[in-house]
């Protein structure tokens, strides 16, 4: 069978403590550089994400190519790599990660031997250090985020998403690219307007990456806040494109708000309060002893559960909010 070629599109931003590692993993790919081509789009990074990137042109200029994105969020830059690419399929690929050897060759063989416009894979998720680690667990588990199938080891078959994603071209030019109003979960809409014109999505399970996520609680108290905010604006936007699972924390924390009030009036409300309290507790322990290894890490999984699904349900929360702002008006019109 004769090898495709392939365009790598990355989007990057301050990824200069992941870049390198990430650049290394593709080098030690399976398929030949010669029938690869890899598009960085940055989008103002300011720190040394593009000193390294050019340092790897310098080594590989047929190979590897820098673009700017004056608009900075994801969509914008796949759109741009898009447009420059070649080749025959693109490859989505996010720094924060690095590819298991025949990550790109599985990839071309299951677009090639399946009918899928868009294949996928496992995404192994870790951290660094002790907290970081214990937040790729949380992110691991079927109680952190549902039955999201690519982070919790689903077996290989068609399903509603991927991680980044492996696409044959003609998807770009048959459904459009990338919705540029979405600052998140512009991969859960395209793939959504995939299935929804009769395409298809396939995640084979020996496809494996590693993700690196958050390492504070900070930080992933941050992103489960903007990830709740979004999937609600991208609920309004793209009607469809976002599953029930999104919206269970906000499901969670709206049960908390409006059974206390009631509960000032009706007192049956507050016996109900108590009982959901009674079962988060216990399957936050019983998941936190399930994933953590060690006291010090249950513990801090106890403490990691409810931080994520409580931010993740405020940001929902405040997208509701933002749906009657200006600022969302824009987002609309953008």
């Amino acid at each position: 069978m004769d090898n495709k070629f392939i365009s790598i599109v990355m989007p990057i931003y301050n990824e200069e403590k992941y870049i390198e590692k990430c650049i290394l993993s593709l080098l030690k790919q399976d398929y030949p550089l010669k029938y690869m081509e890899w598009i960085f789009v940055d989008g103002g990074s300011n720190d040394g994400t593009v000193d390294i990137v050019n340092e790897y042109i310098d080594k590989y200029p047929m190979l590897i190519k820098l673009l700017n994105n004056p608009y900075k969020t994801v969509p914008y830059a796949m759109n741009i790599g898009i447009k420059e690419s070649s080749g025959e399929y693109i490859i989505r690929l996010d720094a924060h990660a690095d590819y298991a050897k025949d990550y790109i060759s599985k990839c071309v063989h299951y677009l090639d031997t399946t009918d899928a416009d868009n294949v996928g894979g496992i995404a192994e998720t870790k951290g660094k250090g002790f907290v970081g680690n214990t937040i790729a667990k949380m992110l691991s588990s079927k109680f952190g985020v549902g039955n999201s199938q690519f982070r919790t080891n689903g077996g290989s078959g068609y399903v509603d998403t991927v991680p980044f994603g492996a696409f044959r071209k003609e998807v770009f030019d048959n459904y459009g690219g990338y919705d540029v109003r979405l600052t998140r979960n512009q991969d859960n809409e395209m793939n959504y307007r995939i299935r929804k014109n009769g395409g298809k999505i396939y995640m084979a399970e020996d496809i494996h990456l590693i993700y690196y996520c958050r390492d504070s609680i900070k930080s992933i108290a941050d992103m489960a806040m903007k990830n709740g905010m979004w999937n609600v604006i991208t609920m309004k936007l793209c009607p469809g494109s976002m599953g029930m699972r999104h919206f269970i924390p906000l499901i969670f924390v709206l049960s908390i708000i409006i059974l206390s009030c009631l509960g000032i009036f009706v007192k049956p409300c507050l016996h109900l309060l108590g009982a959901e309290f009674l079962l988060y507790i216990f399957l936050d322990i019983l998941f936190s002893i399930k994933s953590g290894t060690g006291i010090k890490e249950v513990m801090l999984l106890i403490i990691l559960f409810p931080v994520f699904h409580i931010t993740y349900g405020i940001g929902s929360i405040k997208g509701i909010i933002k749906l009657f702002s200006k600022e969302f008006k824009e987002i609309r019109r953008s």
